[in-house]
């Protein structure tokens, strides 16, 4: 029989946990800029400079 005291956590349970570990690294300072925004960054920057070349 399982010891109900050794159960896996759940999906919400590792979630929550994650949410909570992230919300304390933020307020530790190791805030990090997530992947997507700066590809998103990058490909302004980009779109930006073949607009220019391709206007003048």
């Amino acid at each position: 029989m399982t010891d109900p005291d050794h159960r896996k956590p759940g999906l919400v349970q590792r979630r929550k946990q994650k949410i909570a570990d992230e919300i304390a690294r933020n307020r530790r300072g190791e805030y990090t800029v997530p992947t997507w925004v700066l590809a998103l960054i990058l490909g302004v920057f980009v779109a930006g400079w073949i607009t220019l070349i391709v206007l003048s």
